[in-house]
C-alpha cells in the first residue's frame, strides 16, 4: 500500500493502535474508529502520534472511504461494517498482514488452541539466550505492527490466533508451529470445526519448500486435515505416543529426543522447567525450532531447563501452610483445564467456572474422579458444572468473587493439597478478562 493511501483501522486496543502507529510512520493517511470507549493509555498514544480517531461508534461513510481496512481480531467478519466493506470491494486485512509488508526480519509463528503463549515465550527465551536479535509479540504482549513501528529486528517470535490468521494474505513465517486443535471460539466459525481447523492451517498457506512446519503428530484433528490437504513446507512432527524419525519424540519414556538434519539432541524430561504432558509438547515444539535454527545443544538444554512460565498459566503463586496455590486463569476452555488437571500430582481443590458457551465437560470427568477432592465455583451461573461434577466430589461451594473462592479453597484444603484456579471458562461474567481474574486470585491468596 503506497504512501497517501487511506487506511482505516477498526478497533483501538493493542492490535489496532499498533497498526495505526505503523501506518502513520510509513506515510499512510490513517484513521482509527472504535465502537466503544478507547482506553486512556491507547487514546494518549493516538493523540501523541497525531492520529485521527473516533470512539463510541463508527462513522460508516468515513470508514467506507478507505482504500483498505485493518480489522482488529476481536471484530468478527459478520459485523455489519465489515460486510459493507467487502460489498464495496474494500480489502479487509489483519494487523499481522499490515506488519508483514514492512517486516525486514524473519518470523517464527506459533498457533494452536492451547499452549501457544507458553511456547511463544519459551521459543523467544531460547533465541534470546542464543544471542539472536529477536522480538516477541503478536497475540501476546506487543502487537506485531507495534514492534515493526518501533524498529527492525532480525527475528520475530509471534503468537498467532485464528482471528489474526483469518486476515492474512501474504504473511509467510520462516518457521510455523501448529501445536494442537480443539474446539474453541466456534461461534466465530458458524460452529464448524472444519472452518476453525482451516483457519489454524492458514499459518502455513504461504510457506514454501525452504520453510518449516512444526506440528503436533498426536492431535487427531491435525492428522485428519493433513491426510486430505497438501502442506508445502518441510514437516517436523512431535509426539509423545510414538517414535518419529525426524522431529521430536520420547525415548524410553523419560528422554526428550529431537532429530533434525541427521543430528540428535537428548534431554531428560526431569530436567525440563515445564512439567506435565502438555508442557512436554510445548518444549518439543520450541526445541525443534531451536535446532532448525542451528542453536547449540547446550543453549537449548539450558533454556529448556531454566525457563519461567508466563503469568496466569500454571503459575505457582504461594505455598500457605503446606497448601499450594496455582493460578491457571488463562485456561478459558475445557481443553486447557484438562491439561492443568492432568499435570497435577497432589490432591486438588479445583476453582472453576465463569462464562461458558456449551462447554463439553465430559472429558474432564475421569480426571476429576481421580484428582479432585472439592470444587469451588467462581461464576454467576454454575448450574452445568454442578450438574456434571457435583456428585463426584465431597464438597461443592459456589462463590462470586475471587476472595471468597480462595478462602473457600483454603478452608477445604489440607497440608499437601493444591488449590488450582483453572476455570475452563471465559471470565467476562465477573471480570474484565482472564488477566483480571488471575490478578484477583493472586491478591486473595496473598491476603490469606
Amino acid at each position: 500500500m503506497s504512501e497517501g493511501k487511506r487506511l482505516v483501522v477498526l478497533g483501538a486496543q493493542e492490535s489496532g493502535v499498533g497498526a495505526a502507529r505503523l501506518a502513520k510512520r510509513r506515510g499512510l493517511d490513517v484513521f482509527v474508529s472504535d465502537a466503544g470507549t478507547i482506553k486512556p493509555d491507547y487514546r494518549a498514544v493516538l493523540v501523541q502520534e497525531g492520529i485521527a480517531f473516533e470512539e463510541g461508534g463508527h462513522s460508516a461513510a468515513r470508514v467506507l472511504e478507505a482504500d483498505e481496512i485493518v480489522k482488529s481480531p476481536g471484530i468478527p467478519d459478520t459485523a455489519a461494517l465489515v460486510r459493507a466493506a467487502h460489498d464495496k470491494g474494500i480489502a479487509v486485512i489483519s494487523e499481522i498482514e499490515l506488519a508483514w509488508r514492512y517486516c525486514k526480519g524473519q518470523v517464527v509463528g506459533i498457533t494452536g488452541s492451547n499452549g501457544k503463549t507458553t511456547t511463544t515465550m519459551l521459543t523467544h527465551h531460547i533465541l534470546q539466550r542464543a544471542g539472536f536479535d529477536v522480538a516477541v509479540g503478536g497475540n501476546v504482549g506487543k502487537s506485531f505492527a507495534g514492534l515493526i513501528a518501533d524498529g527492525d529486528n532480525d527475528w520475530y517470535v509471534l503468537e498467532l490466533s485464528s482471528f489474526q490468521l483469518d486476515g492474512i494474505r501474504d504473511f509467510r513465517p520462516r518457521v510455523a508451529m501448529l501445536l494442537n486443535i480443539t474446539p474453541d471460539h466456534l461461534e466465530r466459525y458458524g460452529h464448524s470445526m472444519e472452518r476453525y481447523t482451516a483457519s489454524k492451517f492458514r499459518i502455513a498457506m504461504n510457506q514454501g519448500d525452504g520453510d518449516h512446519f512444526i506440528h503436533g503428530a498426536d492431535d487427531p484433528v491435525i492428522a485428519a486435515w493433513m491426510s486430505g490437504h497438501t502442506v508445502k513446507p518441510r514437516r517436523w512432527p512431535f509426539s509423545i505416543e510414538r517414535h518419529v524419525p525426524e522431529g521430536a519424540c520420547l525415548k524410553d519414556d523419560d528422554t526428550l529426543q529431537i532429530t533434525t538434519n541427521q543430528t540428535t539432541f537428548d534431554m531428560s524430561i526431569q530436567e525440563l522447567a515445564l512439567q506435565g504432558r502438555h508442557n512436554l509438547y510445548n518444549s518439543m515444539a520450541a526445541g525443534i525450532a531451536a535446532r532448525l535454527l542451528d542453536i547449540r545443544n547446550e543453549v537449548v538444554r539450558e533454556s529448556l531447563s531454566d525457563f519461567q512460565n508466563v503469568e496466569h498459566r500454571l503459575e505457582r503463586v504461594a505455598n500457605v501452610n503446606g497448601v499450594e496455590f496455582i493460578n491457571d486463569s488463562k485456561a478459558t476452555n475445557v481443553n486447557s483445564a484438562w491439561y492443568a488437571l492432568e499435570s497435577m500430582r497432589r490432591p486438588v481443590i479445583w476453582i472453576a467456572g465463569g462464562e461458558e458457551h456449551g462447554n463439553d465437560y465430559a472429558q474432564l470427568v475421569p480426571l476429576v474422579k481421580q484428582k479432585v477432592k472439592a470444587i469451588v465455583c467462581l461464576g454467576k451461573d454454575n448450574s452445568r458444572i454442578k450438574e456434571i461434577f457435583g456428585g463426584l466430589v465431597k464438597d461443592f461451594v459456589e462463590t462470586t468473587n475471587a476472595q471468597h473462592a480462595v478462602q473457600a479453597g483454603y478452608a477445604l484444603a489440607e497440608e499437601g493439597d493444591t488449590v488450582l484456579l483453572s476455570p475452563a471458562c471465559k471470565s467476562f461474567d465477573l471480570f474484565e478478562n482472564y488477566e483480571d481474574r488471575g490478578r484477583a486470585f493472586k491478591a486473595a491468596v496473598r491476603a490469606l
